[in-house]
């Protein structure tokens, strides 16, 4: 199990890392998140709701995700509240002390996908949740050392050396341990660590001595590792820079945190970054494309002239449309598609694009209706009925971004509970399971703006490359051409191969050789 001592420490992209070196060796592997909070979701091939982490893992490992990877997932709406997802269906929506109230009931739920697992596996790699010493939380600990105990699974502790006080994240989190849990603990990993590693020897020398336990790995700072992020504390904060010399992001041993100044000409594309955003690994193939600048904005001072703007997912369609209008950046957005700028709406996003939200349930906040931005000819209603599906089917657009990729063959997926009806030509066709098709999402006459419930679009690379070819022709200029790229587990793998004792690793998970 890896455990970490604090949030954002490396958990995910460790297990995922483990996962593709395991699977390297032969060995059947699977992860396990019991309790996961993340806006980023994904859909199985049966329609079930999971982490985007897990999922990502599940890659890693070479097997289809399912539900029992990641029993509950908590997605947050707003006002201390949380969708309680269970077993990948919609469970109910609870506030933190009904749900404390509830973790006792939901334990069996836990421990029966983690033994299904086991039994369908050579190794489960169990990834805990921020750190496993909140005091204030461990009576109601779902995800951490309960976990553990449960299978006796041995523990490596991580930290995260980049942010400083890595000794006393680690020494604290060994002090407040019980010492049931303290047994568990087989050894530590130092993440993200710059420079040579052998520096950090005396570091290494004085964790063993004090802890008496040993440090099993020191992993480097990864540059542009290109896996998805698990929640928006990977993104940056906001970005400053509004002109064609935009910062941007890369992706670091976390996922998107470090900044970067790209001196060629360079595609502007700006995501909003809307309080509740959800799925923005949707943009990860943007962000890798050389040439292209993914930038972060929650205030119109930092708006500035972008090539594209992106107005992602949201679990709260409403709310953030308030977040827009009080930061100035509905003006900005709709100033930008008067101007013939291109606009892509995606879910919560594309919601955000037609002309009124209404939710007379409640279902995603107070009851009400909500104008909307007015660049698309659509109304979203909300209903109670969640629809999370993956799907196939075909680009429809004649004209502006898309064009060049009409008819090409497309793969997503979705994740929503509100249904949009919308007068413009739509902007897809989806293939349905009793081989008849349905329109998808809406685009302007011009194809200049484009809305869409489906999520993983910008990993079909056709259409990614068609929107930076277009987006290139206007600006009149240049970019440097697609390259591959490494597959980014395999990659990630070969660094923990080199910096983990992987003989201690295989014997803590009973595997000989």
């Amino acid at each position: 199990m890896v455990q970490g001592t604090a949030s954002h420490v490396g958990k995910s992209i460790l297990v995922a890392g483990l996962c593709r070196l395991f699977r390297q060796e032969g060995l059947r592997v699977a992860p396990f998140k019991a309790q996961n909070m993340a806006l980023n979701s994904f859909a199985t091939h049966d329609g079930h709701e999971i982490g985007r982490a897990q999922a990502a893992q599940a890659e890693a490992a070479g097997i289809e995700p399912t539900p029992d990877m990641n029993p509950i997932l908590l997605k947050p709406e707003g006002n201390a509240r949380s969708q309680v997802v269970v077993g990948g269906r919609v469970y109910a929506t609870m506030d933190a002390a009904e749900y404390h109230r509830r973790t006792e009931e939901l334990w069996p739920v836990v421990e029966a996908s983690l033994q299904r697992l086991v039994a369908g596996c050579d190794i489960v790699i169990i990834e805990g949740a921020g750190s496993p010493v909140e005091m204030n939380l461990a009576a109601h600990d779902l995800v951490n050392m309960r976990v553990a105990l449960a299978i006796s699974a041995p523990v490596l502790l991580v930290a995260d050396i980049d942010r400083g006080g890595v000794f006393a994240a680690l020494l604290g989190t060994m002090a407040l341990l019980r010492r049931a849990e303290r047994d568990l603990v087989a050894g530590f990993v130092i993440n993200k660590f710059r420079g040579d590693p052998d520096l950090f020897a005396p570091g290494i020398a004085f964790l063993e001595r004090r802890l008496r336990r040993p440090v099993l790995g020191v992993v480097p700072w990864i540059e542009q590792i290109g896996i998805a992020e698990e929640d928006s504390q990977g993104l940056p904060a906001g970005s400053g820079a509004k002109g064609r010399e935009s910062r941007g992001r890369a992706n670091a041993s976390d996922g998107p945190t470090a900044d970067t100044y790209v001196a060629h000409p360079s595609l502007d594309v700006l995501v909003v970054r809307l309080p509740h955003i959800a799925n923005f690994d949707d943009f990860d193939p943007l962000a890798a494309r050389r040439g292209v600048v993914v930038r972060y904005v929650d205030a119109a001072a930092d708006f500035g002239e972008p090539d594209l703007v992106i107005l992602p997912g949201t679990k709260t369609t409403r709310a953030d449309l308030g977040f827009l209008r009080e930061r100035g950046l509905d003006r900005a957005i709709e100033a930008h598609a008067h101007r013939g700028g291109a606009v892509i709406g995606i879910c919560g996003g594309y919601q955000m694009l037609g002309e009124r939200v209404e939710d007379h349930e409640g279902i995603e906040g107070p009851p009400g209706t909500s104008r909307g931005l007015g660049l698309l000819p659509a109304v979203t209603r909300y209903e109670s009925e969640k629809a999370t599906v993956q799907v196939t089917g075909q680009v429809m657009t004649a004209s502006g971004m898309l064009a060049d990729v009409r008819g090409a063959a497309i793969s997503a997926y979705e994740i929503h509970m509100g249904h949009t009806t919308a007068s413009a030509a739509p902007a897809f066709v989806i293939a349905r399971e009793d081989g008849a098709t349905r329109a998808e999402g809406a685009m302007s006459a011009d194809g200049t703006v484009v809305g869409t419930y489906l999520h993983g679009l910008f990993h079909n690379r056709a259409l990614v490359e068609s929107v930076v070819a277009w987006l290139a022709q206007r600006r009149d200029v240049s970019l440097p051409a697609a390259t591959h790229r490494e597959d980014p587990y395999d990659r990630l793998a070969d660094v923990l191969r080199r910096s983990l004792n992987m003989d201690r690793l295989r014997a803590l998970a009973g595997i000989s050789g």
